[in-house]
């Protein structure tokens, strides 16, 4: 995950750069925001001159998948102290969530382990989104060699590891056609939302098909 994160960090801030960022603006970015998909949306919003109201209520479209994973991950961390369960959401990324749900399907989570597979990623992203700023537009487009995609490809990786047979497929499915309609259909954000959505409700017919069975 260290990997894929870096060349989107990089090219998230050479996009900043290009868009009138300094290097410090976009490190404080990243590290206080912290979510690509939210900032490479801002940078656009920006670009576009958006009113911040506007801006501001785009982003927390964007950011409303947290609330989802948030909730998934609560009950597996419920003998974490309080505090200390807050403090570390802050650092539930997509991919990291990932990680510790597939590790909850096995073992009992531990601070310390949510720490470790979360906690790396943000530093790491701080720290190419500077190189990023700084080296700017000499990094070249990187969607042209797939750079893009990479955040794409490792959490399709990570989602291989939930594989449970048919009903897995059917969630997937539901969410990606979902998501995907909403797209092509919906202004802004709402695609991300729309497609959690759509996959947990189908969760829950088959959940209540295999239960009533």
């Amino acid at each position: 995950m260290l990997l894929a994160y870096a060349p989107i960090a990089a090219l998230w801030g050479a996009v900043a750069a290009g868009q009138g960022f300094s290097p410090l603006e976009a490190i404080l970015m990243s590290g206080i925001v912290y979510s690509g998909a939210a900032q490479f949306v801002a940078v656009d919003l920006v670009k576009a001159a958006t009113p911040l109201s506007l801006l501001v209520f785009t982003i927390a479209t964007v950011g409303l998948r947290h609330v989802l994973m948030s909730a998934s991950i609560s009950r597996h961390i419920t003998h974490f102290p309080k505090l200390r369960a807050s403090i570390l959401m802050f650092w539930l990324t997509d991919e990291a969530w990932a990680i510790l749900e597939r590790r909850a399907l096995h073992e009992k989570l531990t601070p310390a382990y949510f720490l470790g597979a979360s906690m790396p990623l943000w530093p790491n992203w701080i720290l190419f989104t500077g190189i990023g700023a700084l080296v700017g537009n000499r990094l070249g487009d990187g969607s042209a060699i797939g750079l893009d995609f990479a955040f794409a490809a490792m959490f399709i990786a990570v989602l291989a590891g939930f594989w449970k047979g048919p009903r897995t497929g059917a969630i997937l499915a539901a969410s990606a056609a979902a998501a995907c309609a909403a797209k092509l259909l919906v202004p802004g954000a709402w695609y991300i939302l729309i497609g959690g959505i759509a996959g947990m409700a189908v969760s829950v017919a088959l959940h209540s098909e295999r239960e009533t069975a």
